[in-house]
């Protein structure tokens, strides 16, 4: 794998060339050459803390992952790298084979196609889900535009359809406030989908949902696989067993292991740092 190095934003700090920008969200993400994510020998230290360590992974165009592994290993850092939230001291990310992440800023990351759902949902609580969802729409967001915006049908339809898939089209007048943990979450999912990603990032998408919650959650991932990439961090391993294609682990920052659940499951060094826990 060698991604280019095409297309950047002028700088570590995501700051520079508008053209270069323009040719990313024009021109799409090239994976013909290789995945869709790369990561390469990236450590970030924190006060001397190595939060990563040398960590390399790559992630093919639509393939559902999960990442596992104790407190501390790294995995959120991982996520905040990604979507350039934490800047690498050294490695190389790649978004396709020309995006180069670690120079462009948090929002252009996001509008270059990487979302990312956080542990604890962030929606409008007093809005409405619907309202929600139309603020979500990937749509010129300028003060004159919001004003001035009505939907038209083919944006009427695709809150629809994702109401349908977040098991929420029952409550699309309820105001979000209302609603229960578990629906919040699907509400911050949607709310993402509703961005067209190429990559969702979910962190810990079913901490605190009741089993049935937990089980319809499995059920959108398992969805959502194909149309996006997916990247599940989840301590739930039953929830991970459900949906799993493959499964890293991480520790100390780096990769332990890599492969289908039951291989990873019965990996003696899995047990001993984690799942013998």
């Amino acid at each position: 794998m060698n991604p280019g190095t095409g297309a950047t934003d002028g700088g570590r700090h995501g700051e520079g060339s508008a053209q270069a920008f323009g040719h990313l969200v024009t021109g799409g993400v090239d994976v013909s050459h290789g995945p869709i994510l790369y990561l390469e020998g990236v450590t970030v230290s924190f006060d001397g803390f190595r939060a990563l360590d040398d960590l390399s992974l790559t992630l093919d165009d639509g393939e559902l992952r999960c990442i596992i592994g104790p407190n501390g290993a790294g995995k959120t850092t991982m996520m905040d790298v990604i979507t350039g939230r934490t800047r690498p001291d050294a490695g190389r990310v790649f978004f396709g084979q020309t995006i180069d992440l670690t120079r462009l800023s948090e929002s252009r990351i996001a509008q270059a196609g990487i979302g990312r759902k956080f542990q604890r949902p962030t929606v409008f609580e007093t809005m409405t889900v619907f309202e929600n969802m139309e603020l979500a729409l990937k749509t010129d967001k300028g003060g004159w535009a919001s004003l001035r915006a009505v939907l038209d049908s083919a944006q009427l339809g695709r809150i629809e359809s994702i109401l349908v898939l977040t098991n929420l089209r029952d409550a699309v007048d309820r105001v979000a406030g209302t609603l229960s943990h578990g629906q919040k979450q699907w509400l911050e999912i949607g709310m993402l989908l509703a961005q067209e990603p190429r990559v969702v990032l979910l962190d810990e998408p079913v901490a605190g949902m009741t089993d049935a919650e937990t089980e319809k959650t499995a059920e959108l991932c398992l969805q959502l696989e194909k149309q996006h990439t997916v990247v599940v961090v989840e301590h739930d391993m039953d929830f991970v067993a459900r949906i799993a294609r493959t499964v890293t682990v991480l520790c100390e920052g780096s990769v332990l292991a890599e492969g289908p659940m039951d291989a990873v499951r019965n990996d003696p060094r899995v047990i001993e740092v984690y799942l013998g826990r």
